[in-house]
């Protein structure tokens, strides 16, 4: 079997080493990039199983990187581990909104990040493996394509954004709070906080377009995905009001 290949954009050459020296052992193929364009070069042109991505960069910095790969078919599924010694809310959340799937602060022990690597991957693994095509009013998701889309037309979704309209589409008419999104959605060894689930949200509802009345907030709860009669009764009513 392949090893998975994993791709370390840092250029902090110490820190990059100690990493490539740990997943290694892991069993992970390991390359390394030490600035943001050669790390964005190397992601399209070998394709890895996971990014793991400083936001500090000469040349081009992470956050622009996780852009750019996000936007590219290529490697829109890639998932991507950012590294930051930045404490702030608003730098984390800002992280995830254009696609991070995972953030760890600087300081941390390589062997948690070790472990929270394989927690990434084997959710991929999951997310990969299933079989079913779940539609409910307008919206459809398929995750053998891991395809969402409204009224057929493709909705151009992050993993994280994917996974949580996944998660709620399955069990329409359910609320979740936003503890409950962040283990089902985004694992429950993901660290991040209540309010990310606000910002996927609020991005997921943008793309939506007039389709997003089907991602409803639950009042001090959190958000549910509305079940087939309630979504086309709303759709009715605006209809007859037009």
């Amino acid at each position: 079997m392949s090893k998975i290949k994993i791709l370390v954009v840092e250029s902090d050459l110490s820190l990059s080493n100690v990493l490539e020296f740990n997943l290694s052992n892991a069993g992970y193929e390991v390359d390394c990039a030490h600035d943001g364009q050669d790390g964005l070069n190397q992601a399209r042109s070998k394709r890895p199983g996971l990014v793991i991505l400083a936001d500090v960069l000469p040349v081009v910095d992470g956050l622009q990187i996780c852009r750019q790969l996000r936007a590219d078919p290529s490697t829109r599924e890639t998932p991507i581990m950012m590294l930051t010694a930045k404490t702030e809310e608003a730098d984390q959340l800002n992280a995830f909104s254009v696609g991070a799937d995972d953030y760890v602060i600087k300081p941390f022990s390589v062997r948690v990040l070790v472990e929270r690597v394989k927690s990434l991957l084997r959710r991929r693994d999951l997310e990969l493996g299933g079989a079913d095509v779940v539609t409910v009013g307008r919206v459809s998701v398929d995750r053998i394509k891991h395809l969402a889309s409204v009224d057929e037309g493709p909705l151009d979704l992050t993993p994280s954004e994917f996974r949580l309209l996944d998660t709620m589409i399955r069990q329409p008419g359910r609320a979740f709070d936003r503890t409950e999104l962040i283990d089902l959605a985004l694992g429950a060894d993901t660290m991040v906080l209540e309010r990310t689930i606000d910002v996927h949200i609020r991005s997921l509802r943008k793309k939506m377009g007039d389709a997003a009345q089907a991602v409803e907030t639950v009042r001090g709860i959190g958000y549910r995905f509305s079940d087939t009669k309630t979504f086309q009764a709303s759709e009715t009513s605006e209809a007859s009001e037009t």
